[in-house]
C-alpha cells in the first residue's frame, strides 16, 4: 500500500472527512514519528510495534561498479519491531 491508497481508504472510511483533510492527518502523523525518531526518540504503538532509531559505525564499503574501497560515513538509520498482536496475526 502506497500513501495516496492509505488516504483513500481512509477517505471511503470516512465520508465526513474531505481529502485535503484526510492528507493533512496522515502528513501530522508521518510528521510526528519523523519528528520523534529525529531527536533520538521512540514511538510505539500498542498492538503494531515500535519505531526506534539504531547506531551505524563507519565503516569501510565499496563500489559495486568499480570495486574501489570508499568510506561509509556513521549514521543513524530507522528500526521498526513489530508488536506481538502484529507477529501473532502475521502467523496465523
Amino acid at each position: 500500500m502506497i500513501r495516496s491508497e492509505l488516504v483513500q481508504l481512509l477517505v471511503e472510511e470516512n465520508p465526513g472527512l474531505s481529502v485535503r483533510e484526510v492528507e493533512k492527518i496522515v502528513s501530522i502523523f508521518f510528521d510526528e514519528i519523523v519528528g520523534r525518531l529525529s531527536e533520538d526518540g521512540r514511538v510505539e504503538l500498542r498492538g503494531f510495534g515500535a519505531f526506534s532509531t539504531r547506531a551505524r559505525e563507519a565503516r569501510l564499503g565499496r563500489n559495486p561498479r568499480t570495486g574501489e574501497a570508499v568510506e561509509v560515513d556513521a549514521k543513524r538509520v530507522p528500526y521498526f519491531k513489530p508488536g506481538k498482536e502484529m507477529r501473532v496475526r502475521l502467523n496465523m
